[in-house]
């Protein structure tokens, strides 16, 4: 039931709606209960009242504004604003960035300058392009910014003025009439803009505070709320609360609530801590060897020597870490934000790009995001031999024309859009018949009646449109009808009576029963069916009643297993109980902002991975605490301002966009991350052994050619081709160590083949071994990342053009060095066009090898997982719960693929952990 209790506990819409409430109890809908109560209704303290004496139609003087503006700030909510010195610095941060400045710090010291030139522009590029990114989204999202109240009418110093709404204070007079945002927290005073009567009660749409589909009815003393818009009538109000002591500046204060890093952050400082780790502890000992080989050899070590040592290891440590990881990911992520701004979709947070490829739960508003928020007319039940085209045409012409009633708007518009006799001018007019005297609805009889003359013969009728039990008094019963009643009742449908007189002006006779939704969206059933084939589950989260929840779940093909409010917050039920309930249901109904919290909360601490959508201030909170929030078309400013996806088409289409473009851009980076870890392995393993071995080094400049020239060519993986995924991605980190260590230990295997057989056998000498080297340690680990991009066969996805010539071209300019030499080294000799292309052949023939390497290693890895999980418990609720479209779901994961059903009942990170 959302916020109703506020403004008027019983009432719904307005009078129509009241009565059919009256005349049709919906006794499926639960009461809510005290708690529910008291945790909704919103009073104002009694610490105000003596602010709120002002006079009507005078209001306050510019003392007191002054005074009260200077006790309780200014009407707005103050958004912290990022210092955007510190926002670029915090790209500087993390494992890898850490180990390059002081690689930095370390090549200063020993005067290389040309390392110190190549690392420095490698952090800063990553940081520029993170930044910029984020800076572009964020500009996106202020340009959307069109829903504020900028000015409001207000008594001043017995005067009406127009102010700036920021300028409001408490005790303030101001006039609200349709159209109008709702500036600050007022309480309505019951009179007129200058004092007059008013005859009806005002309609106020709090659909982004409380989810509910229909506009509520607000009575003289009714608070209204600050963002609502008023869809009917004109009154005075008194400002009782402004800026964050509004009811949406408490709401946004649960925003703070949810801090903490990203799971795409832990994952690459896992990845960078671990690759640190093991390239500082080996090059570490390679330092401390050369300096005791020194020692031994000439009996003491001199302060050149230390510091041609220590230029060594930073040059050798630069080699073999990924400094070009952060870069290589932002790039990615950045080029896939850019895809999906072409598809209406802005993100402000660039790591939620590879985040959203995970979500394996999506929770989605339901007012506004899954249905139109318009009260439009659903299938009728017509009597006798009437057809649409007849209910149509008479409700229409019971219709009142100068109002913006729900109900009403709803009647002139279907009937102007599909009856073709009715003339869509604004004149409300019908051809062939005319309305000769009219009766409005009023409370006292409960319907609209209109006396009608047929012009071609003249023949004068009556028409009512109201209640249905009015309307059922009127036609003498029908006993049909009034079942149907029943059934539009328990499936959260308004219905509306409309009936005729015939055989003169007394006989009345049932035309049929209109019935009312707020109905989903076009795309929306389309949109879940898909989300459904990429292995999301949806699950509805709505301040409505439940039965209309049910009602619209069922006509999306969702699920209709909805959980009230009470069994959420019920006392009784364990925490396990809750929690399980709020996995295996498909849907929410009668929620406000803390409950939201609360379910993404408890699914997160099952381990899913999960999504928010909302348009609402209701919905920021959760937005927030989702891993991916996601603020749909015409979100308010607190909605956007907690999302990491604001969607700009509406409804919900653009999310499979977001989805496919996701996990197009995960595939990428998992691609990188696999080959990355297994050359930075491979390379240091080989120095390692070779260095303690052989005493063999390379020259420090093919070192530097090796991490520059590769690093930047894997940039292009950023536009390579990719399968989107059917089922959530996650980072199964334990198996891609694993497998870049059975790959580094096979390609180190050919580089030690390499080294032997050409200096043993072959018999090159010492400055060809060196390019030889060099050329192998170039093409052959970088040739495997046409293996990595996939989990199959490398041919099942083929690589795209581009991404094929700019590998193959590095590896030219690394073959014409080769071939060549590089002049004025004496450590350095050309090898020849020969042996240049058998190196390179050689490589590319040991990348097919390595191809096979990974497909077995992989398929025995999950063999081996598949055996160790069947022994371990299935994953049951506490209780017996019954099938459900989640409850489907839930077991299809757990039957999935290796991995997901495990990683999604973690903590989004807790498997970098327990690795």
């Amino acid at each position: 039931m959302g916020f109703r209790q506020v403004a008027d506990q019983e009432d719904i819409t307005n009078q129509y709606t009241n009565d059919l409430e009256e005349a049709v109890p919906l006794t499926a809908t639960p009461k809510p209960s005290d708690k529910t109560r008291q945790a909704v209704v919103d009073d104002v303290p009694a610490h105000l009242e003596p602010y709120l004496q002002t006079q009507p139609t005078f209001g306050l003087t510019e003392d007191q504004v002054y005074e009260r503006m200077s006790k309780f700030g200014r009407n707005e909510l103050v958004e912290k604003k990022r210092n955007k010195l510190l926002h670029f610095l915090s790209f500087f941060t993390g494992a890898i960035s850490y180990l390059m400045i002081l690689s930095l710090v370390f090549t200063a010291i020993t005067g290389d300058w040309l390392d110190f030139g190549i690392i420095a522009a490698m952090l800063v590029i990553n940081a520029v392009i993170g930044y910029v990114e984020e800076s572009r989204a964020e500009t996106s999202i202020d340009s959307l910014k069109n829903s504020l109240a900028l000015h409001c009418r207000c008594w001043r110093n017995g005067q009406l003025k127009e102010v700036n709404s920021a300028e409001i204070v408490v005790g303030d007079i101001i006039v609200l009439r349709l159209g109008d945002i709702v500036p600050a927290d007022a309480r309505l005073l019951g009179i007129g803009a200058t004092g007059e009567a008013i005859e009806t009660d005002m309609q106020i749409d709090q659909s982004s505070l409380t989810g509910e589909s229909l506009p509520s009815k607000k009575k003289p003393g009714s608070v209204v709320f600050s963002s609502c818009v008023v869809k009917q009538g004109q009154q005075q109000a008194i400002v009782v609360r402004t800026g964050p002591d509004t009811f949406i500046g408490k709401t946004a204060s649960l925003i703070s609530v949810t801090t903490g890093s990203g799971r795409f952050q832990k994952v690459i400082n896992y990845i960078g801590n671990f690759l640190i780790i093991l390239s500082v502890v080996l090059v570490l000992i390679i330092f401390i060897h050369q300096l005791v080989t020194e020692r031994i050899a000439n009996g003491f070590i001199t302060k050149e020597q230390v510091l041609n040592a220590l230029n060594e290891m930073v040059i050798l440590t630069i080699a073999a870490i990924p400094v070009g990881l952060p870069t290589v990911m932002s790039v990615t992520m950045a080029i896939g934000a850019k895809q999906l701004a072409k598809r209406q979709v802005i993100v402000k947070r660039l790591t939620a790009v590879e985040e959203f490829a995970s979500v394996s739960i999506l929770c989605s508003d339901k007012t506004g995001t899954l249905t139109k928020n318009e009260l439009t007319f659903d299938e009728p039940y017509l009597a006798g031999s009437y057809d649409k085209n007849d209910i149509l045409l008479y409700s229409y012409l019971a219709s009142e024309a100068a109002t913006d009633d729900p109900i009403e708007f709803a009647v002139r518009t279907a009937a102007e859009t599909y009856h073709p006799q009715v003339i869509n001018d604004g004149s409300h007019k019908v051809q062939g018949y005319e309305v000769i005297s009219f009766k409005p609805f009023n409370s006292s009889d409960k319907t609209a009646q209109a006396t009608v003359v047929d012009i071609s013969s003249q023949e004068k009728f009556r028409v009512a449109k109201g209640a249905p039990q009015v309307i059922m008094k009127l036609v003498k019963g029908n006993e049909q009808a009034e079942n149907m009643i029943q059934q539009f009742a328990s499936r959260g449908l308004r219905a509306l009576g409309v009936a005729r007189t015939v055989d003169g002006m007394e006989k009345w006779e049932l035309i049929g029963l209109l019935s009312l939704i707020d109905p989903p969206r076009d795309d929306s059933a389309q949109t879940l069916a898909e989300c459904q084939q990429y292995g999301i589950s949806v699950k509805m989260i709505t301040g409505d009643q439940g039965i209309i929840a049910k009602e619209v779940a069922g006509r999306l093909g969702m699920g209709q297993n909805i959980l009230e409010v009470e069994e959420l917050i019920d006392p009784k039920k364990s925490e396990k109980e809750i929690s399980d309930l709020c996995v295996y249901s498909d849907g929410f109904a009668g929620v406000v902002p803390e409950h939201k919290y609360h379910v993404v909360e408890e699914l997160q601490k099952r381990g899913y991975f999960v999504a928010m959508t909302g348009d609402g201030v209701n919905d920021a909170p959760a937005l927030k605490k989702a891993n991916v929030g996601i603020a749909v078309a015409g979100s308010t400013d607190a909605a956007r301002a907690a999302a990491d996806i604001v969607l700009l088409a509406p409804g919900l289409s653009a999310i499979i966009d977001g989805i496919k473009v996701s996990r197009v851009i995960f595939q990428r980076l998992q691609s990188y991350a696999l080959y990355r870890i297994t050359s930075t392995i491979h390379f240091l393993l080989f120095f390692f052994v070779i260095t303690l071995a052989e005493g063999w080094k390379m020259p420090p400049v093919f070192l530097i050619l090796i991490s520059l020239l590769n690093d930047a060519a894997t940039l292009i993986m950023a536009v390579d081709n990719v399968q989107v995924s059917r089922t959530p991605n996650m980072w199964r980190l334990q198996l891609l160590i694993v497998l870049s260590f059975v790959l580094a230990i096979a390609l180190s295997a050919f580089s030690f083949g390499h080294f032997y057989i050409f200096r043993d056998v072959l018999g090159f000498t010492p400055p060809e071994i060196s390019t030889i080297m060099y050329l192998h340690i170039s093409s052959a680990p970088h040739f495997v990342i046409f293996s990595t991009r996939t989990t199959g066969f490398w041919w099942k996805s083929l690589p795209s053009l581009v991404f094929i010539l700019v590998i193959l071209g590095t590896q030219l300019i690394a073959l014409l060095l080769s071939v060549y030499g590089i002049p004025n080294n004496p450590n350095i000799a050309g090898i020849g066009w020969v042996n240049g292309v058998i190196i390179l052949a050689i490589s590319f023939a040991t990348f097919f090898i390595m191809d096979i390497i990974k497909v077995v290693t992989i398929y025995l890895w999950e063999k081996c997982d598949k055996t160790s999980r069947s022994s371990v418990p299935a994953f049951v609720p506490s209780k017996p719960i019954k099938e459900t479209k989640a409850a489907k779901f839930v077991q299809k994961q757990q039957r999935s693929r290796f991995g997901y059903d495990r990683a999604q009942r973690r903590e989004s990170v807790s498997s970098v952990k327990s690795y």
